[in-house]
């Protein structure tokens, strides 16, 4: 059985006030973290070995109420999950557009090929041969965006949304 050690990201606050967003009216549990609180946490657990486990240990210079101390780490699990989940939906969101972007660039590269074939016996052959390559060559730049989805666009959230679910785990230790 393999064990898993935890890595500890350490925030040092003056009260529970700080970790939370003070415009956010939700109550205790449902607000929004604080951006720079968010930040710190997120930039923390990037640079902490991926195969271990998070522990996120709050050290409060005033005593924080005992209901708030319960609820601290519901609601940090609950925000990254929540972040996790609109990462998810931006992620199905960027396929379904690759997905109509590959169609609408197939679509125009068949049309362009096509175009371009037609004007094999029509008029002075160097301007068709330079007509034809022009649309082969708009043809092939119309796959660009469906490519780029594809190959390169996902990997970010991808990532950053295997990183929040990575936090939306974590222990928290007041």
């Amino acid at each position: 059985m393999k064990t898993t050690s935890a890595s500890a990201i350490r925030l040092n606050l003056r009260d529970v006030a700080q970790l939370f967003n003070s415009l956010d009216s939700s109550p205790f549990v449902d607000r929004d973290l604080d951006a720079p609180a968010e930040e710190f946490i997120v930039n923390w657990a990037r640079e902490l070995p991926p195969e271990n486990e998070l522990e996120l240990v709050i050290t409060l210079a005033a005593p924080a109420p005992a209901d708030h101390v319960g609820g601290i780490e519901n609601a940090i699990r609950r925000y990254f999950g929540t972040r996790a989940s609109i990462k998810q939906l931006e992620f199905t969101q960027l396929m379904k557009r690759g997905r109509l972007s590959h169609f609408v660039g197939l679509l125009f590269l068949v049309l362009c090929l096509l175009l371009g074939n037609s004007l094999n016996g029509v008029g002075d052959n160097s301007l068709s041969g330079i007509l034809k390559e022009g649309l082969t060559i708009a043809g092939w730049v119309a796959m660009w965006r469906p490519l780029d989805i594809y190959l390169y666009d996902w990997w970010p959230i991808y990532e950053e949304r295997r990183g929040l679910e990575r936090i939306a785990r974590i222990e928290v230790r007041v």
